[in-house]
């Protein structure tokens, strides 16, 4: 066993940082062998600390330009001195992490930090696949996986886990001034969106886009399946979890009808417990049965370049065009409040 290339100090704080912040990763990644698991902890604890920064801090614009130079220095080899960013510069350099897809979650949190609203499904598919799909084919990344097919099914779980935390989290956001339902599917069920965020209720449109973007999420949690197969044995567990205890919270969301406005969806300990079990059975099974044809289904479009990054297909030359335009807003908007 390769010894992991993460200080022991900064490890442990990236674990508590897990602990407190996703329980739901945190129960999921017990199944994952500590090869896989330790860098996985870094990984998230750096995506998780950055996901708050730009969520509930008061100047996410800066939050936002701050992670930019933080994955820089990354990237430079000479990180910020936290636990989060020592431990996440060590997977890069241990396991040639492709700089566009942790560059894909920055994007993502840039168009938090301008307020982007998605006026269709497509558009909230492209911002799950920056915030969550990439996370899921930089997992594959740390599991040494880089087939094609394996890391577009990898998306479709972080693009079915993001759609689970969407539908979950409607009023919370909605308190907040954010709103991540498409805009089309509201405006169709005669909700606007306006008037739904200055008084977030329960209506009966909302919850209808709501359970629709579970039914949404549950089609990619089934299509993701086949991908399973296609990982290491010994991480299949793990991923399996992940996507039983995801899953298990869309199924609140249907038991609640749809309302996650004045309550949000929980599962319960007995119940994670319960998927661990099943995922240690279903990955046993995953040895003797054939492969999935769907494995080999193209990728969502919205997904795509991460899949090319990750198989290293296509290495972009710097970041993105539409990157650097948030970037640039964001910078212009930071110049203006510093004025």
């Amino acid at each position: 066993m390769t010894a992991s290339p993460i200080a022991s100090a900064d490890l442990e704080a990236c674990r508590a940082a897990i602990r407190t912040g996703s329980l739901s990763f945190h129960s999921a990644s017990r199944l994952l062998p500590a090869r896989v698991r330790d860098p996985a902890l870094a990984l998230y604890a750096f995506c998780r600390l950055a996901d708050d920064a730009v969520d509930e801090g008061q100047d996410k614009t800066g939050a936002v330009l701050t992670l930019r130079d933080r994955l820089d220095r990354v990237y430079l080899g000479r990180p910020v001195n936290s636990a989060a960013d020592r431990a996440f510069a060590a997977v890069v350099e241990a396991f040639e992490m492709p700089r566009a897809l942790p560059d894909a979650l920055l994007e993502g949190m840039a168009w938090d930090a301008v307020g982007r609203r998605y006026d269709t499904l497509s558009g909230v598919l492209d911002y799950s696949a920056r915030v969550a799909a990439a996370v899921g084919a930089m997992m594959c990344v740390l599991m040494r996986v880089r087939d094609g097919d394996a890391l577009a099914r990898a998306c479709d779980l972080g693009l079915a886990m993001q759609l689970t935390n969407i539908a979950r989290d409607v009023g919370e956001d909605a308190r907040a001034g954010r709103l991540y339902l498409p805009l089309d599917e509201l405006r169709r069920e005669g909700v606007e969106p306006e008037a739904f965020l200055s008084a977030p209720a329960p209506q009966p449109g909302v919850t209808r886009v709501t359970r629709r973007l579970v039914a949404e999420a549950r089609r990619l949690y089934f299509r993701s399946e086949s991908g399973i197969a296609a990982l290491p044995l010994d991480c299949r567990p793990g991923i399996f979890a992940a996507r039983h205890i995801y899953a298990g919270i869309g199924d609140q969301i249907l038991r609640a009808s749809g309302d996650s406005v004045t309550r949000r969806a929980r599962t319960s300990g007995p119940q994670k417990l319960g998927w661990l079990g099943l995922s240690l059975l279903r990955s046993s099974i995953t040895t003797v049965m054939p492969r999935d044809p769907v494995l080999h289904a193209p990728a969502a479009p919205e997904v795509a370049f991460l899949v090319r990054a990750a198989a290293r297909s296509a290495l972009p030359k710097g970041r993105s065009e539409s990157l650097l335009a948030v970037l640039a807003q964001l910078e212009s908007r930071n110049r203006g409040i510093s004025a």
